[in-house]
This record gives C-alpha cells, structure tokens and sequence, in this order.
C-alpha cells in the first residue's frame, strides 16, 4: 500500500471524524432544547440576519432546499420560526424566528462555548482551525463554480 492511501496520512479523515464526534456532542447538549445541531445553524442564521428566504438561507448554510425545508417546518412545529408566502413572489417563502424562537437565543448562548471545550482548543487554535475550513470551504466552492469535480 502506497502512503498516499494510509488513513492516518488523509486529511479528509480525521476532518471527517472530527466533524462527526462534534456534531454528535453537540446534538447531545442540545437534546434539552429539543433542537438538532442543523436546526441550531438554522437559527443561529436567522438570529444574525433577521428574516430570510428560503433560498438565500440555502446558499449561506450550504444546504440544499430539499434538505432544508424539512428543517424549516421541523423548526415552525415547536413554533420557533414563522414560514410565509412571501406577497410580491408567492415562489419565495420568508423565513423568521419568532418570539420564541428569539428567546431560545438566550437558553442556547453558552453551546458555542461548550463546542470549544469539546474541541480542546485555545482561542487561537479554534480561530486557526475555522479560518482553514473556511479558506478550503472556499477553494472547493470556486473549484465547483469553474466547473470541477
């Protein structure tokens, strides 16, 4: 076997695995709430921006509309987000957190701190470690833009 297949000399992996423990640690600290971490991205978002739409929420999260729109009414059943028609393009559907979904913001604010824990990092290894997911998220966004695999 070549070294270039060993597990322990792939990046993918450990990313992979890394992602995967963290995503299920948080799931765990988020039970108490009833909210899935991908439900917490959701809201995370619209806490920042406010209100949205469907597919603008889409392209920032990077999740597809068919993945997303289960979420959405997943997230509208425990009445922590609203979801409308939008009245100028019945296609659009506005998206915004309610009451409680704003107050959800407070009960939830200490989980990214409890993500940096789980990760044992400093504060500057946390801030390295996103800005190189960030840069490889954007090398592989552009490499899909200009048409490669």
């Amino acid at each position: 076997m070549t070294d270039g297949l060993k597990l322990h000399n792939q990046t993918g992996f450990p990313v992979y695995l890394c992602a995967k423990q963290l995503y299920n640690k948080l799931n765990e600290l988020l039970l108490p709430y009833d909210l899935t971490y991908t439900q917490m991205i959701v809201m995370m978002y619209l806490w920042e921006v406010g209100k949205s739409n469907v597919k603008e929420a889409s392209e920032a999260l990077l999740l597809d509309p068919s993945t997303l729109t289960p979420i959405l009414k997943r997230l509208e059943s425990k009445g922590y987000i609203t979801r409308q028609r939008d009245e100028e393009d019945e296609r659009s559907l506005t998206i915004k957190p309610t009451e409680n979904g704003m107050s959800l913001k407070k009960e939830v604010s200490g989980i990214p701190a409890e993500a940096n824990k789980i990760l044992g990092l400093t504060q500057e290894e946390s801030t390295a470690l996103r800005s190189l997911i960030y840069k490889a998220l954007d090398n592989m966004e552009r490499d899909r833009k200009n048409g490669g695999n």
